[in-house]
């Protein structure tokens, strides 16, 4: 032992008395600095379940422990155990996890008597959060993947084939860059010696001693714990490496991790960071009955965090009800409830329909009832001149509010800032909708760019055009498009679209259209003539494309004195006039207001024959 270090304190779970350790100069066998619990300390009778999983070395010297005496029942601290003689552990959190019996941050958890972390004793740790990261291994050689013997060594590897040698952890990203353009020179392109820069220095100067790290060889993502500084040595090939030591965990298989894991997995880096999806990584070996248990406990009682209970919330929606069908003055609850399983299937889905079928309002009111709210719910309009820089990001002319200059910076557009508002930690279980009225008016795979690709891949990602960051599309959030068919010059879709989207009909000549105008007149207690007399109208329309919908007629200047005639004059006969272009069509003889109430008056009547004849009237 040493008397470098102080000597560091660790609380047991619900305010158990005090274990105590040393931390040592001397190193393990990977690079860890180690540590030693003293005897005398108290130790947790039980661990939580998932611990073997999660850290299952430190479970097996705790077992080994246990049967050879070295931690035992005592009547020091009545219902807890006892470590008789020192212990000397690879790193602080395998010291700390074999007295509290689950996973542990060491760096941060043993303390001085005055409440210092360990961390602010090293030269690189600190006492921050942690963070999670993946490092991938290029497999340069073709010979066996370097992860698997990362895995069997307890340690993590960065390739750094040209970097001089002393290169020190902490360095700044400034140095880092100037002796990379040095030492790389020609040898790679611009983009890679940036590359080069990111990587080196977060793996030199942001990684540090309690982070989360992942590696994924055979299918199988590992997650780990890094426990010491990072070095700079010479492969056995003569190769320039980053080095830092790990302790393992078991491997999960990759076609069971969370979506927004597997998006993160296929970022092509070697270096990648996670910690905006670490709450996923720290509850992937814990079941739903411990996260249910923690979510009621402390934290120092489990060890799984705020963020890994959040992380596990299902994403789900509502089921339609009666309520919501009288609301929509849809046909049946049966309709609804087909549409939101296909949302929740595809998660983009379009509404389809000549004009004045309600598909802008109903994709509204399903997405704010599925998503909780208007919050949640954003509504854009595609037009021919739209683009990508509109729709996503793009360089955009802004005013610095300090100096007042304009200058081309980059401003996300509605797509990226509500996958960015779904992508928060807190967001991540609630329905997120973006609505793109018109949606057939743009020229689609010009406004997606990329992004078309992850319409239909929702696990993958991709590198995106002005930013350079790898963007995934987050599962919680949903697309529904409208498309009116009336409009001959932009109507067809592409075969790429139609495989990307659910289409749902909203026509007159089907439900829940067909109805939806009779069953409204009916709910405000109004005569049905309106809604024979659209009836008619479409009767006469022989391309199902050009009937009109009935939200021409469900507007309250319909019904004030002379508003159905001025309503049919202005709005619907128009529309007419257009469809029969150039035919020499007499609109007004075919489909205006007097020649309709004169069909529908003889439609009645006969109908009223046909009654009577029926039943034998005289």
């Amino acid at each position: 032992m040493t008397d470098e270090y102080p000597e560091f304190l660790l609380r047991l779970p619900h305010g158990g008395p005090l274990a105590r350790g040393r931390l040592l100069t001397e190193k393990g066998t990977n690079g860890s600095q180690k540590m030693v619990v003293l005897a005398g300390s108290p130790a947790r009778p039980e661990v939580v379940p998932s611990f073997p999983l999660r850290m299952p070395s430190s479970h097996r010297l705790r077992e080994q422990l246990r049967e050879d005496g070295t931690i035992k029942e005592t009547t020091t601290w009545p219902g807890w155990l006892e470590v008789v003689s020192d212990v000397e552990c690879n790193s602080p959190s395998a010291a700390a996890e074999i007295l509290l019996g689950r996973s542990a941050n060491g760096w941060l958890e043993w303390k001085t008597t005055d409440g210092r972390p360990l961390a602010d004793f090293l030269e690189q740790a600190s006492a921050g959060p942690s963070r999670a990261w993946l490092v991938r291994d290029p497999n340069v050689t073709g010979f066996d993947a370097t992860d698997q013997v990362w895995l069997t060594e307890g340690r993590v590897t960065l390739a750094a084939d040209r970097l001089r040698p002393g290169v020190t952890p902490g360095i700044s990203k400034e140095q880092l860059r100037a002796i990379v353009d040095e030492d790389y020179e020609s040898a790679v392109a611009y983009s890679q010696k940036a590359r080069f820069v990111d990587e080196f220095h977060a793996f030199l100067s942001r990684m540090r001693p309690g982070d989360t790290v992942c590696v994924f060889p055979g299918g199988k993502l590992y997650v780990g714990e890094i426990t010491g500084n990072a070095e700079q040595v010479t492969s056995e090939d003569g190769r320039s490496v980053l080095r830092r030591p790990v302790e393992w965990g078991e491997g999960y298989p990759y076609d069971k991790l969370p979506e927004e894991l597997q998006q993160k997995l296929n970022a092509g880096h070697d270096l990648v960071d996670l910690t905006a999806v670490k709450g996923i990584l720290d509850g992937l070996w814990v079941s739903d009955d411990e996260l249910a248990k923690a979510a009621v406990e402390p934290a120092d009682t489990s060890g799984v965090t705020i963020q890994a209970i959040a992380a596990r919330r299902e994403l789900d929606f509502p089921q339609p009800d009666e309520a919501l069908r009288e609301k929509l003055n849809v046909h049946s609850v049966e309709w609804l409830r087909e549409v939101r399983d296909l949302l929740w299937d595809e998660r983009q889905l379009i509404f389809y329909g000549p004009p004045g079928t309600g598909k802008t309002y109903l994709a509204q009111e399903l997405a704010e009832f599925l998503g909780g709210g208007p919050e949640q719910v954003k509504l854009i309009q595609f037009h021919p001149s739209y683009a990508y820089e509109d729709f996503f990001e793009g360089f955009r002319p802004r005013e610095d509010p300090d100096t007042h200059e304009v200058a081309f910076r980059l401003t996300p557009g509605p797509l990226r800032e509500l996958a960015d508002l779904a992508h928060l930690e807190g967001n991540r279980h609630i329905p997120h909708f973006l609505i793109i009225d018109e949606i057939n008016r743009a020229n689609l795979a010009k406004v997606f760019g990329e992004l078309y690709f992850l319409l239909e891949y929702r696990k993958k990602s991709v590198r995106l055009t002005y930013s350079g960051e790898d963007f995934a599309l987050p599962r919680n959030l949903f697309v529904i498009g409208t498309m009116n068919t009336a409009d001959r010059s932009i109507a067809l879709v592409d075969a790429a679209m139609r495989r990307r989207f659910a289409f749902v009909e909203l026509s007159p000549r089907t439900e829940p259209t067909s109805g939806l105008l009779r069953r409204w007149l009916e709910d405000e207690g109004k005569d049905a003539e309106p809604a024979r007399l659209l009836d008619a109208l479409n009767a006469r329309i022989d391309d199902a494309d050009f009937r009109i919908g009935p939200s021409y007629l469900m507007k309250p200047g319909v019904y004030r004195e002379g508003g159905l005639e001025r309503t049919w004059r202005t709005k619907i006969l128009p529309l007419l006039e257009e469809y029969h272009y150039g035919e020499g069509v007499d609109i007004e003889k075919r489909y205006g207001l007097a020649a309709l109430r004169e069909a529908v008056a003889a439609r009645r009547a006969a109908e009223t024959d046909a009654v009577a004849e029926g039943t034998g009237t005289p």
